[in-house]
């Protein structure tokens, strides 16, 4: 579309104690369980952002009150969520990328404080705001602290004591001077970490790294276009919708050396089943948006990639829109859930597109179970074919008067639902094992879009589209939805609109309380089951994070940072009032300014009296 003895490293050490060839990912599994703490960016393996805690439920969610806040010190979008571990919080901030380690016996007094030094000039080479979706954190080896790893925006990985912040070790995963930046949190695997790279909107070529966590040496690299060899795929082993992709798969789809500069990013979020030790993750759109510029299906972009956690070798692939003609990035999270689906108990992948269809599929061998709209408001396309034996399989039905290539260049092609931001953006769905339902934060957002042809210069952006935004007409006048999904059935249960689009991740727990965000800052907490709302604290600025929770001497907590921004927010973060800026955001969503202002705000909530039956 950038110094002491922590309890939590000493709990580490006895858990790695209880066998000497405990890796680190078992300890970081093992400590995923535990729900007091919140160890990953996504919460677990699965992607869930589901917590068994429950002190805080719907009885009693509606006495909820702030209990102590923390100002990051940076006025830009604020998305991803903090991790806690024993009794530190670890909050990060978008660029400079400070990283704050607080005492949470201690009302969140500040432990330690890591600000790196970059250089500012990456700033205008990150499309969508200075954002940054959080840390990770490593468990300790024999006695040693954790360490929490940073991805910061001039792709810097920076490995820290999570005791102290000291520097461990770095390495650079990127250049931002061909437009290559750092946004995504990363994702600790076994003795690995994962890193994506940003930068679709300036012709980079995407790819995912994995570094070993101990010294930052590069373990495997997997890019998502090109030669078979460079994106670590076999041409008889992995298969797409079952069928093996065959050699040179990316580059027949592309014309000449396009694939060079072809996008694909990953600046999405990673998960990981460690039964069948894959990885799961999507790319984003291909480069430049003008279509007519890049012939074929642009392989593989827009795709839903499962690699070996050690090797990093593709298992399967599904391209979810084959030539892209809108930026319908395919990074969304992959959420790996046990439902029903026609009547089997299946291990899915759940994947809510960009481009307005959730996807369900199996996650050990990517057959496609389910492809419906999430929004009735999509138009792009009529449906995905699930006629095994068509030539269409798999495949949108793109409709000729929303197609952007099939109108032309220089031709305004308008009234495209949804608009480039998606049905859904970045912002992390949740899953209720209790309820087998699926939370999503919406966009119900279209646009105008006409293409251009642009030439390509590194670190120059390459985005060769003109664009306008708002709300999906005939409606009910808001730019968002949440919604209640049903993945096995591919049909909305319920749907809660919003004035603005839902542009924060989604928590769901055990109390049957799901919680969200809106931009215009309100924190919202509602019934699992029905959609019913049962609290809201309007916070000092939108809310583009995601919610998160934890337990701390027996009291449940509930936290958010706020701080608008990001794609829907960046004309109030960058000062842009041009309708056209923001590639299109900032005309759709100026009405935000009536409403919030800048911010950079933690809000720790929680319940005084956590006793009430639930």
């Amino acid at each position: 579309m950038l110094k002491t003895l922590t309890k939590a490293a000493l709990g580490c050490t006895l858990l790695l104690g209880l066998g000497s060839a405990a890796s680190a990912n078992d300890a970081l599994a093992t400590m995923a369980k535990n729900a007091a703490d919140w160890t990953m960016p996504t919460g677990d393996y699965a992607n869930t952002r589901y917590s068994t805690l429950e002190k805080i439920n719907k009885t009693n969610v509606k006495d909820m009150v702030p209990a102590w806040t923390f100002s990051t010190g940076v006025l830009r979008g604020h998305e991803g969520n903090p991790l806690v571990i024993g009794d530190t919080m670890y909050v990060h901030t978008p660029f400079p990328n400070i990283v704050y380690a607080l005492d949470l016996k201690n009302d969140g007094a500040i432990k330690w404080k890591y600000e790196p030094t970059q250089d500012p000039n990456v700033i205008p080479v990150m499309c969508c705001d200075t954002v940054n979706r959080g840390v990770a954190y490593a468990p300790g080896e024999g006695g040693a602290a954790g360490t929490i790893v940073l991805h910061q925006a001039d792709t810097t990985v920076v490995a820290l004591k999570a005791d102290t912040g000291e520097v461990i070790w770095t390495t650079k995963n990127g250049d931002p001077s061909k437009g290559e930046t750092g946004t995504a949190a990363p994702m600790v695997f076994k003795d690995k970490v994962l890193i994506g790279i940003s930068g679709g909107e300036f012709g980079v070529r995407g790819s995912v790294t994995a570094y070993n966590i101990k010294d930052g040496k590069q373990a495997w690299r997997a890019y998502s276009t090109g030669p078979d060899a460079e994106m670590l795929m076999d041409p008889q082993n992995t298969t797409a919708l079952g069928k093996p992709v065959g050699p040179d798969s990316s580059l027949k789809s592309w014309e000449g050396d396009q694939w060079k500069i072809g996008g694909g990013t990953t600046w999405g979020w990673y998960s990981y089943d460690p039964e069948l030790n894959l990885i799961y993750y999507g790319s984003g759109n291909p480069s430049t948006w003008n279509p007519s510029q890049r012939p074929g299906d642009n392989k593989w972009s827009m795709t839903i990639f499962a690699r070996d956690a050690d090797t990093g070798m593709a298992k399967w692939v599904y391209q979810m829109t084959p030539h892209d003609e809108w930026d319908f990035d395919g990074i969304n999270e992959m959420i790996l859930a046990d439902i029903d689906v026609d009547g089997q108990n299946r291990k899915v992948l759940a994947h809510f597109d960009r481009n307005g269809f959730a996807y369900t599929m199996d996650r050990a061998t990517g057959e496609l179970l389910v492809a419906k709209k999430y929004d009735p408001a999509v138009n792009w396309a009529t449906e995905v074919v699930m006629d095994k034996n068509s030539d269409q399989y798999g495949r949108p039905q793109v409709v000729a008067q929303y197609s952007t290539e099939q109108n032309g260049e220089d031709v305004n092609s308008t009234g495209i639902c949804p608009a480039a931001l998606g049905t859904k953006d970045q912002q992390p769905a949740a899953f209720s094992p209790k309820t087998k339902l699926f939370y999503v934060p919406t966009n119900h957002v279209c646009m105008d879009y006409e293409p251009f042809r642009v030439a390509y210069t590194a670190g120059q952006p390459y985005v060769g589209a003109t664009l306008s935004m708002y709300p999906a007409p005939n409606s009910h006048g808001g730019m968002g939805n949440f919604i209640a999904w049903d993945a096995g059935k591919g049909e909305i249960v319920w749907s809660l609109p919003e004035q603005f689009s839902v542009w924060s991740g989604a928590l769901a727990t055990a109390g049957d309380v799901v919680f969200y965000g809106t931009l215009e800052g309100y924190l919202k907490a509602v019934d699992a089951t029905t959609g019913e709302e049962l609290y809201k604290f309007k916070t000092p600025s939108g809310i583009i994070a995601n919610v998160m929770t934890y337990e701390n001497s027996g009291q449940q907590y509930v936290a958010v940072l706020s701080g608008i921004g990001g794609w829907a927010g960046i004309g109030l973060a960058a000062g842009l009032t041009d309708p056209n800026a923001g590639l299109g955001a900032v005309g759709g969503y100026a009405a935000l300014s009536k409403y919030t202002a800048l911010g950079g705000q933690l809000t720790v909530f929680t319940v005084p009296n956590q006793t009430a039956s639930k």
